[in-house]
């Protein structure tokens, strides 16, 4: 008789692992906003990428035929990332309207996977699309946030970029998780260090001297939030269907607006509120339906 392999039962332990990813993924926008404030914008990126790398070098290999893509997206989620949303945070005051725009992303990845492969949507995820378009455009009309519109000028830029990495990943399938880190670790490493070193001079020599205190918020979006979170999403996606393991990530950005406002003393608003409803309403409806169909 045929046995059917079976995903292990959804227990308490896999539960409390997507907590921690939540929690980690939403309080790393303090730590980010912190570690631009207290260091600058590029040094910052610099040293949590060098975190990063400095933690994955005993993956760092060639993988023949991955190579272009790996460089590609080192430089991409490694280095451009970086730039645009540490320079967002540096110039936001009130971080829980980038929270909102952060969620671009997933909508963005699926229009660029429209465009380059030619992927065809239904009107669910076509919904939840202009939903998270129109989520983020509500910002606009918020007092609160008006003087915020560069600032989510870039954090929508700094999501492009992700969705465009999302894409390369796909031509990635295989490589270990780790390897990969290794390699954005070491292209962000290369490349914020040249542009912290001719950008941020006095910054970038006084590295040295940085309290430990504040490399630790550093420290936290490293270890914590790119190697913890996204490692406990690697491990969740092994042991369960990718249709029951992408929605659970939703809640990060919920802890990420209110936990700001509650750090940071900056307030949630009605229409902040209302945009990011619908944004994320939009990213949830996209989200569970691309996992539905089977697609990464």
């Amino acid at each position: 008789m045929e046995q059917v392999n079976r995903s292990p039962a959804f227990g308490p332990f896999d539960l409390g692992v997507v907590v921690m990813m939540n929690i980690l993924w939403g309080l790393n926008i303090i730590a980010v906003k912190q570690s631009v404030d207290l260091i600058a914008p590029l040094t910052s990126a610099f040293l949590r990428q060098a975190i990063v790398f400095a933690v994955c070098v005993s993956w760092l290999r060639i993988v023949p035929g991955r190579m272009l893509a790996l460089t590609a997206l080192g430089v991409l989620l490694g280095a451009a990332f970086y730039i645009a949303i540490n320079l967002s945070l540096a110039m936001a005051t009130n971080v829980g309207a980038l929270a909102i725009a952060g969620q671009l992303g997933v909508p963005f990845a699926l229009i660029l996977a429209i465009i380059v492969f030619g992927e065809r949507i239904r009107w669910p995820r076509l919904i939840g699309i202009l939903l998270s378009l129109g989520g983020v455009g509500v910002l606009v009309f918020d007092p609160a946030a008006l003087t915020e519109i560069p600032a989510i000028g870039l954090t929508a830029l700094s999501s492009l970029i992700w969705a465009i990495g999302s894409l390369i990943q796909r031509q990635l399938r295989g490589v270990p998780v780790l390897t990969i880190y290794a390699w954005i670790g070491l292209w962000g490493t290369l490349c914020l260090g040249i542009m912290a070193w001719r950008l941020e001079p006095a910054t970038f020599a006084s590295i040295p001297r940085i309290p430990l205190g504040t490399m630790g918020w550093v420290a936290f979006s490293a270890i914590g939030s790119t190697l913890g979170g996204h490692g406990a999403m690697s491990w969740l996606l092994q042991r369960h269907p990718v249709a029951t393991v992408t929605p659970m990530t939703l809640g990060a950005p919920v802890i990420s607006v209110f936990t700001a406002a509650w750090y940071f003393g900056t307030p949630v608003t009605g229409i902040m509120l209302l945009g990011g409803t619908m944004a994320m309403a939009g990213v949830a409806i996209v989200t569970i339906r691309t996992a539905q169909a089977g697609r990464p």
